[in-house]
């Protein structure tokens, strides 16, 4: 990891990869701002691992950037991301689709807008976004979500054209099935555990934050542009996962 980062602001904080990349972060000696909607969560966190709360929509980008006022933002991990709906095209509350276009595209660029400025002008900084295998490859009933992944995705690789000669790096992160809250509203009647985990070995958020950790540990003039990670047991597009049997 390069010497000179210092400070981390993770979106998403309070919960799956985002809760797990605040300790790993501050294992390696960064001051860690952590965002989340959840008080208490965040003040939990905060006790455990030394992290700055910020309660905060990732959507509020003002104040988020109040919160960071006079800050020198050095890595900023864009992790806060919903799935609000799995339903056909067609059946789709509206709503949905404005809320997950809003959290999963709108406010990622909206953060970086608000503390690039300040890394180009110091030729240091690392954007790093957990992106979804749902973003490269069509999955059934999930048009609106993968939409906006791929959105993300297409703006990764824009913004590493418009940062050619600042040494400041973009990480794409693109998990697979991974086992977090993500899907807690959009498989109705609490079955997300028993439609997509139960018997399956789906990835851990753990090593998503490995995977955060390594790409900022190399030398900062190697840039992990993209990194897709699957569980064994998935292939890629289409969704389809095995349940594991010993042998």
């Amino acid at each position: 990891m390069s010497d000179a980062y210092r400070v981390a602001v993770i979106t998403g904080a309070t919960s799956g990869i985002g809760k797990a990349i605040v300790p790993t972060l501050r294992a390696r000696g960064l001051a860690v701002y952590a965002v989340g909607r959840n008080a208490a969560q965040l003040a939990a966190l905060a006790e455990a691992t030394g992290a700055i709360p910020v309660e905060a929509d990732v959507r509020d980008t003002a104040r988020i950037a109040e919160a960071l006022e006079g800050v020198e933002v050095d890595v900023l991990v864009n992790n806060a991301g919903i799935l609000s709906s799995r339903a056909a095209f067609q059946d789709i509350d509206p709503a949905e689709i404005d809320a997950m276009i809003d959290v999963n595209l709108k406010a990622p660029l909206h953060l970086t807008r608000a503390v690039l400025p300040g890394m180009v002008a110091r030729k240091r900084g690392h954007l790093i976004y957990i992106g979804s295998s749902g973003g490269q490859a069509p999955y059934p009933n999930m048009g609106a979500y993968g939409a906006s992944k791929a959105g993300l995705s297409l703006f990764c690789d824009n913004l590493r054209c418009d940062l050619l000669g600042t040494s400041v790096r973009v990480s794409e992160i693109v998990p697979g099935r991974v086992q977090t809250d993500l899907y807690r509203t959009s498989i109705a009647n609490d079955q997300a555990q028993a439609v997509l985990y139960d018997g399956y070995r789906p990835i851990q958020p753990e090593h998503i934050a490995r995977i955060v950790n390594d790409v900022i540990a190399l030398p900062v003039y190697v840039d992990v542009a993209r990194v897709e990670v699957f569980p064994t047991d998935q292939a890629t597009g289409g969704g389809t996962m095995v349940k594991f049997e010993a042998p």
